[in-house]
């Protein structure tokens, strides 16, 4: 604090000794006192003391201050005082009127002291705290410190606030205070706190800022609101200026349409307030943030959008058309319309569609217009209608067709009862008034910007000077205007008409070679320019001598040398002889060293201090700076390389048009092959579902033969419960022929057996030969080792045999058993049945009922039995169909992979074509390039948009390029 007592010490009117042992006395007792009374008292005393001994409060009482702050936070009182106190040190508000001097030094002071403050961060985030309490006497006065704290050293303190946790988002509870003078500060201090950091901006916008601002404003009664309103509006822009993010959160969260009740203004014209004037000028200024040019294209032409769809452009051109309207609200509502409809076609049009509330109604561009040539209008005014008509045919070349086509002999009323936008135009263009001429020469150049058909058509316009003379052309009669020079009186700039025609002419002429030979024909205007050029003028006409050279610089570059006096080397020629190249070039110069060359070429806006500065337009910078440099070129060339420069031109629309031709033919390939995948894909899809029919037809067939296979397991169900009821012919459910057939079975395994009993006595025997055998003497031991080695083999293989046929001969053993065990059972029943059916006391009519009941059931079984039988043949039938079907599925399956083969071997072909072509391609960008390095070779610049890279961006024009780019193409 050695500073601040040097401060203290060098004023020339310092406290009396008494005041400085005062506070001294008072800070010992904030420090030292236990008690909390005489602490408060203190504190108080030092709060009195404060505004008229501010440095020396300042110098000895801030730490004890700060200390109180953190210690008696419980008694709301003594930190009111402390917050009162610190905010009279910090504060340069003061309200008696000092010197200059005086006021300059408590500036210094208030920094100083907010720069002690929060040289401890802790400093800002207790602040911060201290707002969370909801007692008056401490969140008021700590909101007005904290503000005093931004405005002093904002960037310092907005980068403390914005790493302490939770800060940005306790500020923002002060706009949701009941109590409207701790809001309003709030609002205040949200002001400074979102004041150039982007990052605070975007913490505010998403803790809902936007919704509680648009609430306040409309509880206060939206335009007709007091200074809140004005605070709120002067907030939102803080937070959308320059703020893309924000400018997005803002329009996707539809508060775009929140903010047409704005512009809503009664048919009573005595409510306008001062206050009302200002808020709607914010208002429409918040409008002009949304849709600025500086911003990104696309998120602007989303807001217009937006700004249409909700009716806010209409409630805007209400407020245009409207009587009584004060001048610079009408001006800026002319501004902001201006910037709604900027490059968006549908507003655009809209605006074309709008009329005046006269009889008979006018469109809203012609009053507009009268209103920019009429030179008594405020020179405001006059430029916000020029923005608007600049802003209504900004890449609108619909517009640009209906202004011209108002000047042609075919659309112009006969009976004079109307006046259209190009009449007003051509008589702003040739009145007696400099400005009007320049703003009708700047509004009439952007009709022709970047269209060239409208420059041809503008060709065509005739106009009758006098009675009794032929009519003259447009061109023509611009350029009589220019000739004459000074010899006319107007009122205004001396230069400004000069200026204003000369800029028309570049604008037309450029990139139109047609509009260059109409120009050119006229004998006068050659020797007229060079000899502007030549002379040796004063400051003042080197502007206009720097646009004559500028003029007849397009005249050369953009000459298609139909004229043989005046082809290119002819005025080239003339140029050296006349000016010279190098004096030329001097005057070309100047247009882009002039002072108001650079302010005009910054924002689109035509915004000028006085008339005197409205020389430039804003588009006509931007062709000085794409033209200058090739007019430089294009003027040192000689004949022979412009020779050249002309071959490489046709050589390269040659293989431009080759090129095109080889791009179609892809491009019908490429449409070729698409139908061919849409066919695979269809003929897939087929197959599909063929292969699903398929799979269908196998599970019927699948369940036929399980339904097949039921039936047979039923049917035979069905004869064993038929049995039972049959007569004598049955035998306990088994017929006598089932009964022989066992019979004979069982005589069979009877024969079978006695064949196996004779096997294998045979080979018992044949065991017995060979031990018997292999006992005899006599025998060699040669022969007998032998013999003994085969007659092993030849047992074990007996052996063998014999146990396979000894257990055949059990199991047959098992099953004649268990034949001659049910052959007993059978012979019990019958004997059983036999007995039963004669048996006394049954009568004769009784059995017949018996047997006719048998018969019966078994002809119903029969039937039964026919009828599955024929169901059983239907299912063969239908399921021998089904296969027939599936045999034909499986050939057309066939036929289409055959089709798809062929289809794919196509497709290959295509490929190969279109490789082909590719290389053929290559072959011609290969040649391209080689013309490009002569031409490069022989000084042509080849610039990057003359490249065929344009071409395969899909034939799309991207309208967010510079506006000026197309008139420099070659």
């Amino acid at each position: 604090m050695n500073f601040l007592r040097g401060v203290m010490g060098g004023q020339s009117a310092g406290p009396q000794h008494t005041e400085i042992e005062t506070i001294q006395k008072l800070c010992d007792r904030v420090a030292s006192s236990t008690l909390l009374d005489d602490r408060r008292n203190a504190v108080r005393a030092l709060k009195s003391l404060s505004k008229k001994y501010r440095l020396e409060v300042g110098i000895q009482a801030m730490e004890h201050l700060i200390h109180v702050l953190q210690t008696d936070r419980s008694d709301s009182e003594i930190i009111g005082y402390a917050l009162d106190t610190l905010y009279n040190i910090i504060s340069n508000d003061e309200e008696e009127e000092v010197e200059e001097n005086s006021t300059r030094q408590s500036g210094d002071l208030g920094s100083q002291f907010t720069e002690i403050f929060i040289k401890q961060q802790e400093n800002v985030t207790l602040l911060l705290s201290l707002l969370e309490e909801f007692d008056f006497h401490v969140r008021w006065p700590g909101v007005k410190l904290l503000t005093s704290l931004l405005k002093q050293l904002g960037p310092q303190v907005q980068q403390i606030i914005l790493v302490s946790p939770m800060g940005v988002s306790r500020l923002m509870d002060l706009l949701a205070d009941s109590r409207e003078v701790i809001r309003n500060d709030g609002v205040l201090l949200l002001q400074a706190l979102t004041r150039s950091n982007g990052a605070i901006q975007k913490i505010v916008a998403f803790e809902n800022a936007f919704e509680r601002l648009l609430d306040i404003i409309t509880e206060e009664g939206n335009s007709d609101g007091g200074i809140v309103v004005e605070d709120c509006l002067i907030l939102l822009q803080n937070l959308l200026k320059n703020n893309n993010s924000n400018q997005n959160f803002f329009k996707e969260g539809s508060y775009i349409q929140r903010m047409k009740p704005w512009f809503h203004v009664g048919d009573e014209n005595s409510g306008w307030s001062a206050q009302k004037v200002t808020n709607l000028h914010v208002m429409l200024q918040l409008v002009r943030v949304l849709v600025s040019p500086t911003n990104p294209p696309g998120a602007t032409s989303s807001c217009q959008k937006a700004m249409f769809q909700c009716g806010l452009l209409q409630q805007l051109c209400t407020i245009l058309m409207a009587t009584g309207v004060p001048a610079d609200i009408l001006t800026e509502t002319i501004n902001t319309v201006s910037e709604v409809i900027r490059g968006y076609q549908v507003n655009q049009d809209y605006f074309a569609s709008v009329n005046a509330p006269s009889n008979p109604p006018r469109p809203a561009i012609v009053v507009l217009l009268m209103s920019m040539v009429n030179e008594r209008q405020p020179f405001v005014l006059r430029c916000a209608v020029l923005y608007c008509f600049q802003c209504f045919l900004y890449k609108n070349q619909k517009g640009q067709g209906e202004i011209v086509s108002t000047l042609l002999p075919s659309t112009i009323d006969a009976t004079g009862n109307s006046v259209s936008a190009g009449q007003l135009l051509c008589g702003g263009l040739f009145s007696t008034d400099s400005l009007s001429n320049w703003c009708a020469a700047v509004a009439l150049a952007h009709a022709l910007q970047e269209n060239a058909v409208q420059k041809e058509q503008l060709l065509r316009v005739q106009l009758a000077t006098s009675i009794g003379n032929p009519p003259v052309s447009l061109l023509q009669q611009c350029t009589n205007i220019l000739s004459q020079g000074d010899k006319i009186d107007r009122r205004g700039s001396k230069i400004q008409t000069r200026v204003g025609l000369l800029m028309l002419l570049c604008t037309w002429l450029s990139n139109c070679p047609i509009a260059v030979t109409h120009f050119l024909h006229n004998s006068a205007n050659v020797p007229f320019l060079t000899g502007q050029i030549a002379e040796n003028l004063g400051e003042e006409e080197q502007l206009v001598q720097g646009l004559c050279a500028l003029l007849l610089g397009i005249s050369i570059y953009f000459n298609d040398n139909s004229l043989e006096s005046y082809m290119k080397e002819k005025l080239k020629q003339l140029i050296e002889k006349r000016i010279g190249k190098e004096n030329f070039i001097e005057k070309l110069g100047f247009i882009s060293k002039h002072e108001l060359y650079s302010r005009a070429s910054q924002k689109p806006q035509p915004n000028f201090p006085s008339p005197e500065y409205m020389i430039f337009d804003h588009e006509f910078t931007k062709l000085v700076k794409e033209l200058e440099g090739v007019i430089t070129k294009a003027i040192y060339k000689s004949s022979e390389e412009d020779k050249k420069e002309e071959e490489v031109k046709k050589t390269l629309e040659q293989h431009d048009s080759i090129v095109t031709h080889y791009k179609n033919m892809i491009r019908e390939q490429d449409l070729q092959l698409e139908e061919l995948k849409q066919q695979i894909s269809t003929l897939k899809c087929q197959n599909e579902q063929l292969q699903t029919a398929v799979t269908q037809q196998v599970s019927q067939i699948q369940q036929h033969k399980d339904q097949y296979n039921l039936l047979k397991v039923q049917l035979g169900k069905d004869n064993q419960h038929q049995g039972s009821y049959s007569d004598g012919t049955q035998v306990n459910g088994i017929q006598p022929e089932e009964i022989g057939r066992l019979r004979e079975e069982i005589e069979e395994l009877k024969s079978n057996q006695e064949l196996l009993q004779s096997q294998l006595a045979e080979k018992d025997s044949l065991i017995e030969n060979l031990k018997s055998s292999q006992a005899s003497p006599g025998t060699n031991e040669q022969s007998s080792a032998t013999a003994s080695a085969r007659d092993s083999e030849q047992i074990a293989e007996l052996k063998q045999e014999l146990a396979t046929l000894k257990s055949q001969l059990n199991s047959q053993s098992v099953e004649i058993t268990k034949l001659q065990t049910e052959k007993q059972e059978l012979l019990q029943k019958t004997e059983t049945f036999a007995k039963s059916a004669a048996a006394p006391g049954e009568s004769g009519a009784g059995m017949t009922a018996k047997a006719t009941d048998g018969d019966g059931r078994l002809s119903v079984l029969l039937q039964d039995m026919n009828d599955l039988k024929n169901e059983i043949k239907a299912l063969s039938e239908e399921r021998t169909a089904i296969k027939e079907q599936l045999d034909a599925s499986n050939s057309t399956i066939a036929i289409l992979q055959n089709e798809k083969n062929k289809l794919e071997m196509d497709i290959t072909d295509s490929k190969k074509e279109q490789d082909d072509l590719l290389v053929l391609l290559a072959d011609q960008d290969q040649k391209i390039f080689s013309l490009k390095n002569k031409l490069k070779e022989l000084g042509h610049p080849v610039e990057e948009e003359d490249e065929l890279e344009s071409g395969d961006q899909d034939d799309e024009e991207d309208e967010d390029e510079d506006d000026g780019k197309d008139q420099g193409r070659i």
